[in-house]
């Protein structure tokens, strides 16, 4: 069965997930890139370095976010969301944005560009040691899809 994600169910695949895509646009290129995130009251909230998106998104704020849970082929759940790219560069800000970081639950194994600090999978006792740029997407449309397709153990026996 294909059909359509309710709010909450929108908001519960991007609340479980760590890793999504943003789309970013500018001077006539489109670029998708994967990102670590934390979610948290419509915002996405994520850490990086200077490069290639960001650069991106100070000339053009506006991003889609994509992400999905995947059991298998005929078993999914996927979002896509529009918002609106923000730098964090005020302490306070910044500071709220890395703890957030830090408190999601990752997985023991895990990219080297979801931990923010050397001491991983132990928090930093000093976030504002963090380097790097901390940014937040204010999600502003969202939209989910799904399909679900229960196969019955009786398929499997013969």
């Amino acid at each position: 069965m294909l059909g359509k994600l309710k709010a909450f169910e929108i908001d519960e695949v991007i609340k479980h997930q760590v890793i999504g895509r943003i789309g970013c646009h500018a001077d006539d290129i489109t670029y998708v890139v994967p990102i670590s995130y934390a979610y948290e009251d419509g915002y996405i909230y994520s850490h990086t370095f200077e490069g290639m998106k960001i650069n991106m998104m100070r000339k053009n704020p506006k991003v889609c976010f994509q992400v999905d849970t995947m059991v298998n082929m005929a078993n999914w759940q996927s979002v896509i969301a529009w918002g609106e790219f923000e730098e964090l560069h005020e302490t306070e800000m910044r500071n709220q944005a890395l703890q957030k970081l830090v408190n999601r639950t990752l997985p023991v194994i895990s990219s080297e560009t979801t931990h923010l600090s050397p001491q991983w999978p132990f928090p930093s006792q000093d976030i504002t040691g963090i380097k790097g740029i901390v940014f937040r997407i204010r999600l502003k449309v969202k939209t989910g899809r799904f399909e679900n397709n229960r196969v019955t153990s009786s398929f499997y026996a013969s």
